[in-house]
């Protein structure tokens, strides 16, 4: 491998929406524009893992790459299926890991595919590595009165301020971040009603005081203006032995690979940056001043083109679109409660899946009732399944963590050679 002078930069996309090589595209002429792209002090390499079944993609959607955009960047690695097995039938003929292993690291759930790129980027000798989502772009919102104010991110030079002297660096979100729309509460499903159930399948960041506030600004995060203003980072606070952190907008320092955690989730559940939250207590972990925008319901790709609506819209129930959205986010939040719970209060673990199995017992029927379907029940045996399970999740989440430290092992021993 040439041997460069500079940092070596990793961008990390998993992604799996059609669109992603318009983001992309967004992202490398943000990159430009804060200098990024035309210095021998910084060397940026794409990662780009794909999910063809997510949205009935097909390989060019992610891997037809204009010319001239990826003469902006270094390098561009497709962490492909193909790349996967090649990795693991090397790893498995080394005697590095075996196939057991392969599967829970590589090839099994959300977390596989940030960890194929992990794996890919301190292979590639990179110092960091930031990772961005495809439903996120380089924006802020404000709000004054009743109009949405707009302003650009410098999102990468933003982390590279600050991850030299952090073990990881976070930035913060806008936009539609939140899966739950507005809701009319009436007699059927009172606020309270829904405070219950929200409080029953939350987490320490997932809480009701926060719902409740986005709620009221119709399903909208705002950025907050002092933050972009103080323009300072500060760290980020241990929280019930968690300091958490969001998937996307998020750097890791690689510099040391030994200082690393891997990405678990629990099979078919969410939460692979809520799991690594809770490695984090001897880390340093930075909340640094730059946003992204997030279109989490998919309504405003024409920010990509260049037009900025002056009041974004409040996301209501009408459509079975965002109502199967907001299911699915409860099935996912449930679903790595459990482990979450587990981890954090080991102790406190009985009694708080029974006091969650209570809260939803008073409040599914009502939230049935409410949207009109029988598949809110559903909450209740997926809560009763990965209670089950909790056990077996939890020695999946430190048996990835022993794979991974084989793995860069490995590849140290590598690198030595």
């Amino acid at each position: 491998m040439e041997k460069k002078t500079g940092i070596r930069v990793g961008i990390g996309f998993a992604t799996g929406r059609r669109n992603f090589l318009k983001v992309l595209n967004t992202y490398i002429y943000n990159w430009e524009e804060s200098g990024l792209t035309d210095t021998d002090q910084i060397h940026l390499q794409l990662f780009i893992a794909y999910d063809l079944k997510y949205n009935n993609a097909k390989p060019s959607d992610f891997t037809r790459i204009n010319a001239s955009m990826a003469q902006k960047v270094d390098g561009i690695r497709f962490v492909d299926a193909d790349f996967v097995r090649a990795q693991v039938r090397t790893l498995i003929d080394e005697c590095v890991i075996d196939e057991r292993e392969a599967e829970l690291f590589f090839t099994s759930g959300y977390a596989a595919m940030r960890n194929a790129v992990l794996y890919a980027a301190v292979r590639e000798r990179m110092d960091y590595l930031l990772f961005l989502d495809d439903d996120e772009y380089p924006l802020a919102v404000t709000k004054s009165r009743n109009t949405a104010l707009w302003s650009g991110q410098n999102v990468l030079a933003e982390h590279l301020r600050y991850i030299q002297d952090a073990d990881v660096t976070n930035g913060f979100h806008c936009g539609y971040i939140s899966p739950i729309p507005q809701i009319q509460f009436n007699d059927t499903l009172t606020e309270a009603d829904f405070q219950t159930f929200i409080e029953a399948i939350s987490n320490d960041i997932i809480n009701w005081d926060n719902i409740a506030r986005v709620m009221r600004q119709g399903g909208v995060t705002y950025a907050d203006t002092e933050t972009l203003v103080r323009n300072t980072a500060v760290e980020v606070p241990e929280i019930n032995h968690c300091k958490f952190i969001s998937g996307s907008n998020l750097c890791l320092n690689l510099t040391d690979p030994g200082r690393v955690y891997p990405f678990y989730n629990p099979p078919g559940a969410r939460g692979e940056d809520t799991f690594l939250s809770t490695c984090l207590s001897e880390r340093k972990v930075l909340r640094i001043p730059c946003y992204a925008f997030h279109d989490g319901f998919s309504i405003y790709n024409y920010l990509l083109s260049g037009v900025l609506p002056v009041k974004l819209k409040p996301i209501g129930i009408e459509t079975k679109t965002v109502v199967n959205r907001f299911y699915n986010a409860c099935i996912g939040w449930v679903r790595y409660k459990p482990l979450l719970t587990y981890i954090t209060k080991r102790e406190e673990y009985d009694r708080e899946i029974r006091d969650m199995e209570e809260k939803l017992a008073q409040t599914l029927p009502k939230l049935n009732a409410f949207f009109g379907t029988k598949e809110f029940t559903r909450i209740m045996g997926e809560l009763g399944r990965y209670d089950r399970k909790v056990e077996t999740h939890y020695a999946q989440f430190m048996d990835n963590q022993r794979i991974w430290k084989k793995l860069i092992d490995q590849m140290a021993k590598q690198s030595a050679d």
